[in-house]
């Protein structure tokens, strides 16, 4: 049984990554148009499907661009296509009776059909004005039946389509961050540091604190460290718990010690607008888990990896 089932995954995934790399060749000249014609576009993209390849125009973006289900289309929703609209209609065999009510309609209309198809004399490819081969050998189903190699290919291909708009666009990390706020790959682009700090609650100490001073600091701003600065708050170094511990170890503890003693200087700083991200990059680089955080040589307050744990940043 076990067996059975490694043999029939495998075959899946081997009939797939074959079914990917045999749609290179349909990087054409009809592919470069269908790509133009959006980019040209002054309006939207409209992407229109059904079934399995309607899940799959649900994913594909790169532009400006919504989804319109080929069923709901016909009865009603025809009416989201503004004039100027490229209209991406996606079908596998491009013959079903719902992509076949949808397409004169939306000819009609004479706005720009694009068909990413498996079937370049199904009625959608004939009656597209740029085609997108989207063609696979057969399908990973054991009975050649169920969407699985041409979902996939569709994708790919969706995927390919968008991204060659984002670099034709320039769409950077920040354009990301701007419409995927939500989530952790939303918050690795737009979180910053001064969004996860307090500077209320800032642990700091003078450099001529007293060891106690220290610890008490330390312990009731739970951030495992304390910043050493000077009378002008600009800092000097820092003191963790670890520092603390490895003193305890070495049995050197007395009433005479002071911050001065102690505390490693050139701590690891970051400035408040850098981002989150950023921040743990530098912990990680440096192998610790607080940042001082200073703007103008000013200190402002700690960052520990917690807060980015947190967030949802690691």
């Amino acid at each position: 049984m076990s067996s059975q089932i490694i043999t029939a995954a495998t075959n899946t995934i081997t009939l797939e990554a074959k079914s990917i790399s045999d749609l290179l060749p349909f990087i054409n000249d009809d592919f470069v148009k269908a790509v133009n014609a959006i980019h040209q576009s002054k309006s939207r993209v409209v992407i229109s499907g059904i079934g399995k390849s309607g899940i799959i125009g649900q994913k594909i973006t790169g532009t400006p661009a919504l989804f319109m289900h080929a069923a709901d289309a016909i009865h009603g929703d025809l009416g989201m296509i503004q004039q100027d609209d490229v209209v991406i209609v996606i079908s596998k065999s491009g013959d079903s009776a719902e992509i076949k009510v949808l397409v004169p309609l939306i000819k009609n209309f004479g706005n720009t059909l694009i068909a990413i198809t498996g079937n370049l004399k199904g009625y959608l490819a004939t009656n597209a004005d740029i085609v997108i081969n989207s063609t696979v050998q057969q399908e990973a189903c054991p009975n050649n039946l169920a969407p699985t190699t041409s979902t996939t290919a569709q994708m790919v291909m969706g995927d390919a389509l968008a991204v060659a708009l984002m670099e034709l666009k320039g769409f950077a990390t920040r354009d990301f961050a701007k419409y995927h706020p939500g989530g952790n790959l939303g918050k690795r682009l737009y979180l910053r540091v001064e969004d996860l700090f307090d500077a209320t609650t800032a642990p700091k100490v003078l450099a001529s604190a007293t060891l106690n001073e220290v610890i008490v600091e330390i312990t009731s701003k739970r951030l495992g460290a304390t910043a050493v600065v000077s009378q002008n708050n600009i800092v000097e170094g820092i003191i963790t718990d670890g520092d603390l511990r490895r003193m305890l170890e070495k049995n050197i503890f007395n009433n005479n010690i002071t911050a001065q003693d102690i505390y490693s200087s050139n701590p690891k700083q970051i400035e408040p607008e850098m981002l989150a991200i950023e921040a743990l990059e530098l912990m990680r680089n440096n192998d610790i888990s607080q940042l001082v955080i200073a703007k103008n040589n000013q200190y402002l307050g700690i960052l520990h990896l917690h807060d980015l744990v947190r967030e949802g940043i690691v």
